[in-house]
């Protein structure tokens, strides 16, 4: 009889003991998450540190990139989201663009190895999604950038336009759009990604004073529309409609993701925004309605940029997960959150537990499917313990990627 009450006390203490392991699992994220992490080469934010061309070159930034993934890997995420086409020039061999001079130091210049191959690979190895991160219209990121001999800005510049001191293709001409989604067709086509991700840049951000200087293509093209800011509107959801048709004809595994801008429209503007009183939103300045392109389902996944912090009166971070977790409900579009790991200890940021507890906010709301920071050094370099406490809480296991 001993015995057999020594066994039902042991089954009931496993029995409750599974219990709250799988309490505690889903408090500290064991269920399937996104966890990615944004790795910048625009202005060498990120990778690769190392210029030139050569064999010592490339073993040199291939090093560099594969530290980069170790360190994924070491903090238990499971995605990267890699920049692979940041300013109209590209970090693989490709039909349509130069190569980046990112890469080599000069634009055009051959780096003799396909680096999206390698990053790809790798990337795999350690069980990690690649996400290639594309900016569709961004040409220079100042006047003093020199395009390649044969750059398509230089053979079609009426495609282009300039707006405080930047080039762009104008997303108002139909040539340019085409020639911008051919050009991210080529790596669908080409290589084994998991994703192609933009964040928030299609038309550029506003600048005090100055207008976008496109009004003779909307005379062209934008006879339908009574206003402009509406032909913009459109012009934007024609290219992510294509894109996300040719991308499903082509391969249908790969996954289109946006990042936009943490604010759709303020309530003020609109009694279906978010309660913010953002200086800027997707709608009304960038053209970019993100709340379109969901309903329509035109994206797999989206990631506002929600880079502020927990009880920010302006833009509060709760308040708009909370937002977007109700745009996304009754899609079949998955919402990850993107965090501003690099204004961790800056002002406003100086709880060494916020981006912990942002973390632990969107456990608690059942549409977030995960997270992605922008940047990766911003963790490694590990400001305030940020990265060993991610690793200490909220990522002390290894999960999948949701399905």
């Amino acid at each position: 009889m001993k015995k057999l009450f020594s066994v039902i006390f042991l089954l009931l203490l496993v029995g409750c003991s599974g219990i709250n392991t799988r309490k505690r699992d889903i408090k500290e994220g064991k269920k399937p998450e996104f966890r990615g992490v944004w790795v910048a080469s625009v202005v060498n934010i990120n990778w690769p540190k190392t210029l030139g061309i050569g064999k010592e070159v490339e073993q040199i930034q291939k090093q560099e990139f594969i530290r980069l993934l170790d360190e994924v890997v070491g903090m238990n995420m499971n995605a990267v989201i890699v920049q692979v086409r940041p300013s109209a020039d590209t970090f693989y061999p490709s039909s349509f663009e130069p190569w980046s001079k990112y890469l080599t130091g000069i634009q055009g210049l051959s780096p003799n190895w396909d680096p999206l191959k390698f990053m790809i690979e790798e990337a795999h190895k350690r069980n990690l999604q690649f996400h290639a991160w594309f900016n569709p219209y961004r040409i220079t990121m100042k006047k003093e950038d020199i395009l390649s001999k044969n750059h398509p800005a230089r053979l079609n510049p009426e495609w282009t336009f300039e707006y405080a001191g930047k080039l762009y293709y104008n997303p108002g001409v139909p040539e340019a759009m085409n020639y911008s989604i051919d050009s991210i067709m080529e790596v669908v086509r080409n290589y084994d990604i998991d994703g192609v991700h933009m964040d928030d840049y299609f038309y550029p951000y506003p600048v005090k004073g100055e207008k976008l200087p496109d009004w003779k293509t909307y005379l062209k093209y934008g006879k339908k529309f009574s206003i402009a800011v509406d032909w913009r509107r459109d012009n934007v959801n024609k290219f992510i409609k294509t894109l996300d048709y040719k991308i499903k004809k082509e391969k249908p595994n790969v996954e289109f993701g946006i990042s936009p801008f943490g604010v759709w429209r303020n309530y003020t503007r609109d009694k279906s925004g978010s309660k913010t009183k953002a200086g800027i939103t997707n709608y009304d300045n960038l053209y970019a309605n993100t709340r379109k392109w969901i309903d329509e389902g035109w994206i797999d996944y989206i990631v506002p940029q929600i880079y502020w912090y927990q009880g920010f009166k302006i833009a509060e971070y709760n308040t708009l997960v909370d937002w977007w977790a109700k745009e996304v409900r009754g899609t079949d579009v998955k919402l990850y959150i993107g965090h501003a790991a690099y204004k961790v200890g800056s002002k406003g940021w100086e709880d060494p537990k916020e981006l912990l507890n942002q973390v632990r906010y969107n456990r608690k709301v059942r549409e977030v499917g995960g997270s992605i920071y922008f940047n990766i050094d911003s963790l490694i370099d590990n400001p305030m313990e940020i990265k060993n406490n991610m690793k200490k809480t909220i990522y002390r296991q290894k999960v999948k990627i949701p399905d």
